[in-house]
Order: structure tokens, then C-alpha cells, then sequence
């Protein structure tokens, strides 16, 4: 799958004003097109150094420097950032999902799950379930299949609601609608969804075997869908084709796992070590359950904010203008416009590329007004990749296509406790969405 002509490596997730989770592949390999939507082909064009950039950011400060915990809790799960599945994605944090058909203990653990704070609901590609996937109730609507069209920048993912235990860690999810990427049974793409862009249904094209939605809404499309036909995200198919869109109740719409454990169900945080302002290639964290729920989860930050139903903070500013921020360990760089720092162009397209390593700051502004700032590094992309030895970056930066959102990636998170409140509202509870850390 590609973008712009451009093979897949890297994985950025932003959002549209729906909510849409948006999946953009960049390339990590040099010698490959420019990247698009935004001069890709500007900036510096340098090979990437084999020193592994030491010299280039000794003038860094120091990052966060926060430990992970051990995930030797029920209330957790290992994270782990590497090479991933494909052996060439930086920043991709993932874990293992255990996925049952329902009730039962006929079960089957999927690996290289991405975890990504910024969408909500469990999906996983066919492929990695393989005959699996058959044993698993299908969704319907009137009694027809029940299907989900998920847009991305560059293409969807389209497959199959099904209903299956979630178990991550000690917790459990139960008899919960999950999306299965790719699933025969929804074979027949409507043209509103393949009019989007390339399919995205491989391993491949998505990165991993699938995408694990944590963020703070507990369902993936909401109120729009339950009472808007015309939603684009759910789609009844009789006899797995002639698709049309239709409404679905909150209850059977894909669901993020954690507003559904039967304990630990009030929000997550991802803790991720502390890396080195030069890359290195690998990394480890830990994903808590629960907030203030176990003597492991306390809420310990120095900064919380009031998001959007989503998780967006709208009135954020940075470089002189407003703007809507976000924090998203689905990206896998910190994702904002700037045209005074050089691109990278080549193979690395609009990553930045500066001939001198950059400290920013934000202010993060949220729906009550209040108000903190952040800052963050940025050093030349093709330094730190070190020739695609380095695949855990904590100041790895860029552009995407006009975006003028501030997408804080998984270079944020790395040395800090992130913590993401869940929205309760709609489970009949009084906590309102929040981020922290």
C-alpha cells in the first residue's frame, strides 16, 4: 500500500472532524518518491548518518525520564516498540490481545497489536485470525450483516462487526462488537468506502495485525451513528454484498475495550521508558488500566485536561496560531506545520530534517480553558533513524500534507505517565473525557 507512490513504513493517525481515525504510511527507506502535500522535495536531502547523531543532539535537554512500572499487574500489559511486524516501522507500540467467541474459552492471542490512544474500538485483520475469525458471532442489523468502513487518509479498511471477548492483560471485555479488517464475510466494499483511496486490509498496509483504540470515547462513532443513516461508517450487507449504509445503536456499535472491563474501566495510562534524544532501536512500557483504581494506577500528573467527547483540546496554540492538539500514541512522530524547518524530502519526504536540533513549546488549552505548556525536541529525521538501525525516536517530527493540527505522537509519550480519563457519560456515569500527565 502506498501514499503519494510512496511504500509503507510509517504510520501517522489523525483525525478528521468526525472523529475518523486516519492512517497515513510514510516511507522509511531512502531513494523512494517525496512525499506530498507539502514539498516533500524541500529541505535537505542528506543521507542518514551512521554515527547514530550523538554530536548532532548533544544540545538537547534531557526528556522526560518517568520508569514504567512492571506489568506484573493484573491491570496491565506489556508494550513493546521495535521493528514491528513488517521490519520497518519506528515508533509502532504494541501488545498482545487475547480474542474469544463469546462466553467460551475457545480463544486465540493476536500479537502486534498497535496501541493508539487517539481511536477508539478493537479492530484486527482476518489474516493474523485466520479460521478463527469464522467462530466468531457476526454483527447484524435487521437480520443482514452488519459492516464498517473506516476511513484513512490514503485508503479504508473495511471489514465484518463481530462480537468477541477482549482480554488484554488480566482484564476482560465481554461480548463487545469488534471490527475484523478485511473478513470475507464483508467482501464487497460500497463504493462511498473504496471511492476513499487503496484498501488497507494486509498486514502490509496497516503495520501490524491491528489496532487497539483506547482513547477516551467508549464507542467509535457514537450518537451520529445512532440516529444518522447516512453515517459513513456502518453498513448493512446482505449475503456479504449490496451494501447500504444504516443506523446502529451505541450498544452494538465497535467498542473500546477498556469502558467495557468489568473493573479498572475509568481510563488508561500508557507509560513508556525514557529514550535517549539520540533513537535507539527498541524500547519497552507498560499500559495500566484503571485510574486511582489499584494501589499501581494513582493519578500522579502535574497537568490534566478537559478534552473534547474525542480527546481533542481545539484551542491550543503553537507558533502564533490557534489550533486543535492532541495527544496520540498512533502517531508515530509529533505531526505539526512549521515552514521555517527544513524537510527532509527524498525517501523521508515532509519529515524535518533541521540542520540544527530545535526545542518548541506549545500551549495546550482545554474546553474549560485552562491552560499549560509543553515542550518537545525535534532533530533531523534522517540523523536519528541512524540507516534504519533506530526504531524508538523521542524527537522524530513532521508535516502532514495541510494539517495545521499539533498531533503530539509517541515521541511525547516516551519517560512520561499519559493518562487518558474515559468519557462515562453514555455507561451512565458523571466523569467527563480528560488527558494528564
Amino acid at each position: 500500500m502506498s501514499i503519494y507512490g510512496i511504500p509503507n513504513a510509517f504510520a501517522l493517525a489523525l483525525r478528521e472532524p468526525r472523529s475518523f481515525i486516519l492512517a497515513v504510511l510514510l516511507a522509511l527507506t531512502s531513494g523512494l518518491a517525496a512525499c506530498g502535500g507539502g514539498g516533500g522535495s524541500s529541505g535537505s536531502s542528506s543521507s542518514p548518518s551512521s554515527s547514530g547523531g550523538n554530536s548532532a543532539t548533544s544540545s538537547l535537554p534531557a526528556g522526560p525520564n518517568q520508569q514504567p512500572i512492571a506489568a506484573t499487574g493484573s491491570n496491565t500489559v506489556p508494550v513493546t516498540v521495535n521493528s514491528g511486524i513488517t521490519g520497518s516501522t519506528p515508533n509502532i507500540p504494541t501488545v498482545s490481545v487475547t480474542i474469544c467467541v463469546p462466553g467460551t474459552s475457545n480463544c486465540q492471542t493476536i500479537n502486534n497489536i498497535q496501541v493508539d490512544t487517539a481511536s477508539f474500538g478493537l479492530r484486527v485483520l482476518a489474516s493474523a485470525l485466520n479460521n478463527f475469525n469464522s467462530s466468531l458471532p457476526a454483527a447484524t442489523s435487521n437480520g443482514s450483516q452488519l459492516a464498517e468502513c473506516t476511513a484513512f487518509a490514503d485508503g479504508y479498511t473495511w471489514g465484518a462487526v463481530r462480537t468477541a471477548d477482549v482480554k488484554i492483560g488480566g482484564e476482560t471485555a465481554s461480548a463487545i462488537p469488534i471490527q475484523v479488517i478485511g473478513d470475507a464475510a464483508a467482501s464487497t466494499a460500497p463504493s462511498a468506502c473504496a471511492n476513499i483511496g487503496p484498501a488497507q486490509n494486509t498486514t502490509q498496509a496497516l503495520g501490524a495485525n491491528g489496532l487497539l483504540g483506547i482513547g477516551v470515547a467508549p464507542w467509535d462513532c457514537g450518537a451520529n451513528c445512532a440516529s444518522n443513516a447516512a453515517n459513513g461508517f456502518y453498513y448493512v450487507c446482505p449475503n456479504g454484498t449490496n451494501c447500504s449504509n444504516v443506523t446502529v445503536p451505541l450498544g452494538s456499535q465497535v467498542a473500546n475495550p477498556v469502558a467495557h472491563f468489568a473493573v479498572d474501566n475509568n481510563g488508561v495510562i500508557l507509560q513508556m521508558q525514557p529514550v535517549s534524544n539520540n533513537g535507539q532501536p527498541s524500547a519497552t512500557g507498560t499500559l495500566v488500566f484503571g485510574i486511582g483504581t489499584q494501589s499501581n494506577n494513582a493519578m500522579n500528573a502535574s497537568q490534566r485536561f478537559a478534552t473534547t467527547e474525542w480527546g481533542d483540546l481545539p484551542s491550543s496554540s503553537f507558533n502564533g496560531s490557534t489550533l486543535e492538539a492532541f495527544l496520540d500514541s498512533g502517531s508515530n512522530g509529533l505531526f505539526f506545520s512549521d515552514s521555517s524547518i527544513a524537510q527532509c524530502g527524498g525517501g523521508l519526504g515532509t519529515f524535518y530534517c533541521p540542520s540544527t536540533p530545535l526545542t518548541l513549546t506549545a500551549t495546550l488549552t482545554d474546553v474549560n480553558n485552562a491552560s499549560g505548556n509543553v515542550s518537545f525536541n525535534v532533530a533531523s529525521a534522517s540523523v536519528v533513524l541512524n540507516n534504519g538501525k533506530n526504531f524508538a525516536l523521542n524527537d522524530l517530527a513532521g508535516q502532514f500534507g495541510s494539517s495545521a493540527n499539533l498531533d503530539l505522537g509517541l515521541p511525547f509519550f516516551y519517560g512520561r505517565y499519559v493518562y487518558f480519563g474515559m468519557d462515562q457519560a453514555d455507561n451512565g456515569g458523571t466523569q467527563t473525557p480528560y488527558v494528564a500527565f
